[in-house]
């Protein structure tokens, strides 16, 4: 007997996706569309020059937009993990899944907009800054649960390896946010808040500042992310009927 034979086959096909919840995806797609370049005309024209960073600056709108919306996406995978470990539902798991590679993503456009925000305030792309590591490290850990998940071949069991490191993964996440505010050696500025380096509590800002990282942080944080989690998780429910197919026709021959 075949490795195919010995998992229960049940009649596979592809199901279509509904109409309705397609047109609505389309529509939020549309509008995430809108609203992203509405939040870069904003940064870009809007926004008034910073007096001491100048026009760089203005690439912060979306380096902080972009963490915040890698912060929803792996609050998604938590939620995903938490409910999949709880009812055993794939559905669950396809959602963590889809939270951690938009999360992912999402966390690389803010790594790499600080990057070229660094080059010209402290002359020099990359330093061992306890922000920088903490996220570097953030990503790396993220990195290995896409292995972890590519490392075990039984579904169940991997997915119930990932809905576990899905949820202690989220530490880090946390570690970044707070290591600004609690580590005095650090020269990442905290804008909002006080820090160490400013008891008072972050920056000023001119009202037309104070709105568009509003507004910015508003688009990066619920509507990218929510656009995104939703065709991953579509496109891995075209993938998942695809191998259901193909193991099925493959128990057929086998047969």
């Amino acid at each position: 007997m075949s490795a195919v034979q010995n998992f229960p086959l049940q009649k596979a096909e592809i199901v279509p996706a509904n109409v309705t919840r397609t047109r609505i995806l389309i529509g939020l797609t549309l509008l995430t569309v809108v609203l992203v370049a509405l939040g870069l005309a904003m940064a870009l024209i809007y926004a008034p020059t910073e007096a001491a960073q100048g026009d760089v600056q203005r690439i912060f709108y979306i380096h902080l937009s972009a963490f915040a919306g890698a912060f929803i996406a792996f609050s998604a995978t938590v939620v995903g993990a938490a409910m999949y470990l709880r009812t055993r539902k794939v559905k669950w798991d396809t959602l963590a899944l889809a939270g951690v590679e938009v999360g992912m993503a999402l966390a690389l456009i803010n790594l790499v907009t600080g990057m070229i925000w660094a080059r010209p305030i402290w002359n020099t792309w990359w330093t061992w800054d306890p922000r920088l590591t903490s996220e570097a490290i953030m990503i790396l850990t993220y990195a290995a649960y896409l292995m972890l998940r590519n490392g075990v071949e039984n579904p169940d069991q991997r997915r119930r390896f990932a809905s576990v490191y899905g949820i202690l993964a989220m530490t880090t996440v946390i570690a970044v946010l707070v290591i600004t505010r609690i580590r005095p050696d650090t020269i990442h500025p905290v804008v909002i808040g006080p820090s160490p380096q400013n008891t008072e509590g972050g920056f000023e800002m001119t009202q037309r500042i104070g709105s568009t990282i509003g507004i910015n942080s508003t688009i990066w944080s619920i509507f990218v992310p929510i656009t995104l989690i939703w065709w991953r998780i579509r496109l891995e429910n075209l993938a998942e009927g695809v191998r259901a197919v193909k193991m099925q026709v493959l128990s057929q021959q086998e047969r």
